[in-house]
């Protein structure tokens, strides 16, 4: 290849990383403005709330983006640069609300991967290993809060089925799919790395820990804000009641979890004994230090790490 052709080749994939960021920010620029209402009507409630409890629900979530570092890591045998890791479940967090079903977040973690040396098949199967630990550490927190909790269990009691059959529906589900040969070979290949995880114990530590301490800290963000707005909801109730929403809202396609993850939590929380403004008010603070304020920066950071290769 000769000069002109190299630097016409550099050319077109600056234009390319350009064209991307760009897509990138309009499109969460039009998301922004869409729920501009929303925003206002939040960040307004929310300025009477205690700034104390505000706080630590922003430092909360910038926990789980740490968390999702540690969990990410634990799930692959090689080491990744702390850094770029960290940056990239930021930049994660904010795609994941531009595409739906997770889907933002998977391709970012991919990219990833891939461009610290994964082949596409170890860095798919990677992100696989975290989805199923983040799953089963979901449903087992949730058994156990309902288990040795008696206030749960009157919770449970009140908050409607669907929201405990939808889980299991489609794990009945998955377990079907998976006697077609194509999938039997994907969920074997998933419980193979699995295995080798726990064969080192300081990746299985990371992977289970990181997994664990993320849904806390999402969780932590809830109750937060439910302190913040003085609402008298007990802690586990409200542990709860984003354990059962965020595993019913992981089966609506929306992005980010928008609007489902939103309706059933403001419902479960309204379940657990608060009012229904309040309640709704407590989802919006939520969204809004999870989704919505870090957004512009998630992608300016998600422009910046395609800029530099490293997606």
């Amino acid at each position: 290849m000769t000069d002109d052709q190299t630097t016409g080749a550099r050319g077109g994939r600056w234009y390319l990383q350009l064209g991307v960021g760009a897509a990138l920010l309009i499109a969460g620029g039009g998301m922004l403005a869409a729920h501009r209402a929303t925003l206002d009507s939040g960040t307004e409630r929310l300025t009477a709330g205690d700034m104390e409890w505000l706080l630590l629900a922003c430092l909360a979530a910038v926990a789980t983006w740490v968390c999702a570092a540690v969990a990410q890591q634990g799930a692959v045998a090689e080491q990744l640069p702390t850094r770029r890791l960290v940056a990239a479940q930021f930049a994660a967090s904010a795609a994941n609300h531009l595409l739906p079903a997770g889907a933002g977040a998977t391709v970012v973690n991919l990219r990833f991967l891939i461009r610290c040396g994964l082949s596409p098949r170890r860095a798919a199967t990677a992100l696989a290993v975290k989805a199923t630990v983040g799953g089963i550490v979901r449903c087992t927190l949730g058994v156990a809060l309902l288990t040795t909790s008696p206030g749960t269990l009157r919770l449970s009691a009140r908050v409607p089925c669907v929201l405990f059959l939808l889980p299991t529906a489609a794990t009945a589900v998955a377990l079907a799919f998976a006697a077609s040969g194509r999938l039997r070979r994907a969920v074997r290949q998933v419980l193979a790395d699995v295995r080798d995880v726990h064969r080192h114990r300081t990746r299985a530590w990371a992977l289970w820990g990181g997994s664990i301490a993320f849904a806390l800290m999402h969780a932590a963000v809830v109750v937060a804000m439910v302190r913040a707005l003085g609402l008298g909801l007990p802690t586990r109730h409200v542990v709860m009641a984003y354990l059962v929403a965020s595993g019913a809202a992981a089966l609506l396609p929306t992005p980010g979890g928008l609007g489902s993850l939103d309706t059933a939590l403001a419902l479960v929380l309204t379940a657990a004994g608060a009012p229904g403004q309040a309640a709704v008010s407590a989802v919006l603070g939520y969204r809004l230090v999870t989704g919505w304020l870090p957004m512009a920066p998630g992608l300016l950071v998600l422009v910046l790490l395609v800029r530099r290769a490293a997606l």
